[in-house]
């Protein structure tokens, strides 16, 4: 595939572009938001159950994750090389989706056997889009700016599918429940809806997107093997990786467990779908600014801020009554500024760990670092998901009915406490990220070299 060195992507393709994250969003954040929910309080199964198969499942996901990367890498169709996953992906993601949220009337060992092969097999084919869908920003531009702006563009679509979840899913449910006169059945409307909605959006992303850089040379062949290099000398991949794991065990475990919050602790279920709106909200207003956020305080500072943002809007809420609704939803939206800035800003950093790596090793491997990527980031979401469940198991929840003082302190740490402790290792991870704007130059003006003299000799060889 001959390189272009594009400077610029139209809006039209960077929106088109950010559909797809809006697709997995709409799909996927309802899935992580309220299918433990879902689990316990609808389909049956207790909080350890649930819990437990959060992470075996969320593990076996994270194992496929580098097998996954390595046959994108090797993909060459006439669509390119991560696009046609999106294509061919779209519907059944969306039919399992789907099947997640259907009881079937099966026994109680018959449940939980159908949850693993249904979670299983939507977390799977998730893999099997999001990783050439994230690898595709590299195949877009080099231009860090660019990659940024992308990125920035992605994230507002990605938070505006978590703000429709998190306001319209408990409500449409709740409506469709109250209509049809099953709970379980509005539920499964609900995702049925937001799935058909879903799969369309990714064939539109597939459609809008053009792969423009050179990925590889034909005569390179990647192999899983590649991974142990990559983390032998790509420290800013490292890093991130680490991040990663750490940034989605805190999203993940706020995600989850802030239905239960609202619920039991603030005793307002109605405000459920406000407390979720008010966690994707700022980014509206915020991500649109990244880029030149970017260009004022650099990397580090910026995390750095967006971290300790995160931190104190949380820490208020451990010390707020729950009984003042204003002040909990307030510090909601403080937490909510530090996450969705820093959850957002952290995806245009892998580019950067995918051109090092094409530096230091001479091979271009998008998907197996999205692959990498991927597999820590879902080892965080195996962490976030079991340990809402094993805590409120331990500090004696009981679904649908009033919690005992025991169980409304578990939920509280689960909210408040672990998060913070798990953003302050944050903080200090990202201080290793070592590819400075002035370094991230120096490499992209070296690859941009080694190719032009690659094409040269192959232009000079069809000549002779």
């Amino acid at each position: 595939m001959a390189s272009e060195n594009v400077k610029k992507v139209s809006m039209f393709e960077k929106s088109g572009y950010a559909s797809g994250d809006l697709a997995c969003n709409l799909i996927y954040t309802t899935v992580s938001t309220y299918l433990l929910f879902f689990y316990t309080d609808v389909y049956g199964l207790s909080a350890a159950a649930a819990g437990t198969m959060f992470l075996v499942v969320r593990i076996i996901d994270a194992l496929a994750d580098p097998f996954i990367g390595t046959i994108v890498d090797r993909t060459n169709s006439k669509f390119g090389r991560f696009r046609p996953y999106l294509l061919f992906g779209a519907f059944p993601l969306s039919v399992l989706a789907i099947l997640c949220f259907t009881t079937p009337d099966f026994s109680d060992t018959g449940k939980l056997i159908y949850a693993y092969i249904t979670y299983v097999g939507l977390s799977l084919t998730y893999t099997t889009i999001n990783v050439p869908y994230g690898a595709l920003t590299s195949a877009m531009t080099r231009d860090n700016q660019e990659v940024v702006s992308i990125t920035s563009v992605r994230m507002v679509f990605a938070n505006l599918g978590g703000l429709i979840v998190s306001f319209f899913v408990p409500l449409l449910s709740a409506y469709l429940g109250d209509a049809t006169g099953n709970t379980a059945l509005g539920w499964q409307l609900t995702m049925s809806m937001l799935g058909i909605i879903g799969a369309c959006l990714l064939i539109f992303c597939f459609k809008s997107t053009k792969e423009r850089v050179t990925l590889q040379k034909p005569d390179e062949k990647n192999k899983f093997s590649d991974i142990f290099e990559q983390f032998r000398v790509n420290r800013p991949l490292v890093v991130l990786s680490i991040f990663f794991i750490i940034i989605f065990g805190v999203n993940s475990i706020s995600n989850s467990v802030g239905i239960y919050y609202m619920t039991y602790n603030v005793g307002r279920e109605d405000l459920v779908k406000w407390y979720g709106l008010l966690g994707s909200l700022p980014a509206l207003a915020i991500l649109p600014f990244i880029p030149r956020i970017n260009k004022w305080l650099g990397k580090r500072k910026l995390l750095n801020a967006a971290l300790l943002l995160n931190i104190i809007g949380l820490l208020a809420i451990l010390i707020i009554p729950p009984s003042n609704v204003f002040l909990v939803l307030f510090f909601r939206v403080i937490a909510a500024i530090g996450s969705v800035t820093a959850g957002g800003y952290m995806w245009a950093l892998i580019p950067e760990t995918i051109e090092y790596g094409e530096y230091k090793t001479g091979k271009r491997l998008g998907g197996l670092i999205y692959a990498i990527i991927g597999f820590f980031f879902k080892f965080g979401m195996a962490l976030g998901g079991i340990v809402p469940g094993l805590i409120l198991d331990k500090f004696g929840y009981v679904a649908g009915q009033v919690q005992s003082p025991e169980a409304l302190t578990g939920i509280l740490i689960t909210t408040t406490v672990i998060p913070v402790i798990f953003l302050i290792l944050a903080m200090i991870d990202i201080n290793f990220y070592n590819l400075s704007e002035e370094k991230y130059a120096k490499v992209v003006r070296e690859l941009e070299n080694r190719e032009k003299v690659y094409l040269d000799h192959i232009n000079e060889f069809k000549i002779d």
